[in-house]
This record gives C-alpha cells, sequence and structure tokens, in this order.
C-alpha cells in the first residue's frame, strides 16, 4: 500500500488543481467566513468519501450502465448549480444595496469597515456543510470518476474493497487540507474582500460561473 500512496496523492493534487464547481463554492462561501468555508469543505470532501465508498461496493457501476439514472442525477446537479449562482448573484445585489444610500455611486468605505451581507453573516455554518456535501453528491461525474479512479491504485493481490474505502479517506482527508489553503487564502485577503464593491464582484463571478457550469452540465449528453 505504501508503495502505491506518493502516486495516489500525485493523482489527487492533480485532480484537486483543477478547477470545478466546488473550487468555486468553497471559495464564494469562504467569502462569508472561515467557519463556512472550512464547513463546505468538510461537506465537499464527505461526498466525496460517500461516493469512494459507494464504488467500493460496486453501486456507482449501476449509475454508470444506467443512462436514465445517469442523466436524471445530471438535472438535478445541473439544478443545483444554477441554485447556487442565483444565490450568489442575490447576494451581490444585496452587498450593492448595503453599500448604496439612496444614490447611485457607493459611498467610500474605509478598510475599517465590513459591510458583509448581515443575511450572510448570521446564516448558520451546517449550510456551509450541507451546500458543499450536496453539490458533491448530486455530480454524477464525481461518481463515475470514483468508480475509474480508485480500483486504479489498488495493489496487486490486496483485498479491493477495503482498500478502496482507505485510498477513498485518503483522497478526502488530502482534498481537505488542499482546499484549506483556499479558504486560508482568501481569509488573508478579508481587509481586501471586506470592500463592497469587490465582494460584490466576487459575487458576480462565482455566481456567473456556476450557473455556466450548471447549463453545461443540463446540456451535455
Amino acid at each position: 500500500m505504501h508503495q502505491t500512496l506518493l502516486p495516489f496523492l500525485g493523482a489527487c493534487l492533480l485532480i484537486a488543481a483543477s478547477p470545478g464547481p466546488s473550487t468555486v463554492l468553497i471559495i464564494r462561501r469562504s467569502l462569508i467566513g472561515h467557519r463556512h468555508g472550512m464547513a463546505t469543505v468538510l461537506g465537499n470532501e464527505t461526498g466525496v468519501f460517500v461516493w469512494g465508498v459507494v464504488a467500493a461496493f460496486g453501486l456507482t457501476a449501476l449509475l454508470a450502465a444506467s443512462q436514465l439514472a445517469y442523466d436524471a442525477l445530471r438535472v438535478v446537479g445541473a439544478v443545483v448549480l444554477v441554485v447556487f449562482g442565483l444565490q450568489a448573484l442575490r447576494a451581490a445585489r444585496r452587498t450593492r444595496g448595503a453599500a448604496v444610500a439612496d444614490g447611485d455611486e457607493p459611498p467610500a468605505v474605509p478598510e475599517s469597515a465590513s459591510p458583509a451581507v448581515p443575511a450572510s453573516v448570521r446564516e448558520p455554518v451546517w449550510r456551509s456543510y450541507r451546500a458543499g456535501l450536496v453539490l458533491n453528491l448530486a455530480n454524477p461525474k464525481a461518481a463515475v470518476f470514483a468508480l475509474s479512479f480508485l480500483p486504479q491504485f489498488v495493489p496487486a493481490g490486496a483485498p479491493q474493497l477495503p482498500a478502496m474505502v482507505a485510498l477513498a479517506a485518503v483522497w478526502a482527508l488530502f482534498e481537505t487540507g488542499y482546499y484549506a489553503c483556499y479558504v486560508w487564502g482568501v481569509g488573508r485577503m478579508r481587509r481586501l474582500i471586506d470592500r463592497a464593491a469587490v465582494r460584490r464582484r466576487l459575487e458576480q463571478v462565482s455566481g456567473g460561473v456556476l450557473i455556466a457550469l450548471g447549463l453545461r452540465m443540463a446540456l451535455e449528453g
């Protein structure tokens, strides 16, 4: 197993470094705060581990073999992405409303001020965990990928079920550490991000990307 671990971690790094819906959502939730960002990471990696375990039991093969089941989950995943994107765009509008006081141009905001959206600040952390989990579990590509990815690193002669479950756990733990760097990076830029104009633009970009990814998932065969 130790001979497999290093190339497996290298593959996990390449996967995590590839931008996708999870990356966008983690960064977007990190704008609310560090705890929300980490909760989103933990939710996403719970989904990674769940798909890994499901793949270990061979159940994702049913999803890969059934076009109807795959398409149904694909549509659900597309709807989830679009909903998250719309939420980001609504947050951008609320940020603008908080920064503009009866005028078309936002007033100057001191760097010490934090025009964060009150509704977001009050939002329970568990919702961020749920968002990360739902986004991952609603992605049929994640299920099929786990089925094709994990068996390649099972050592010859090793029992496949426990080996794949162990690899799924390592995969989830590795990505947790990797995405925690994203959350940390957003936190380091807090003074810049807390400016209303910057936060609004980031929400708009992340919302647009999520909606575009959702539409692409819905339209692809």
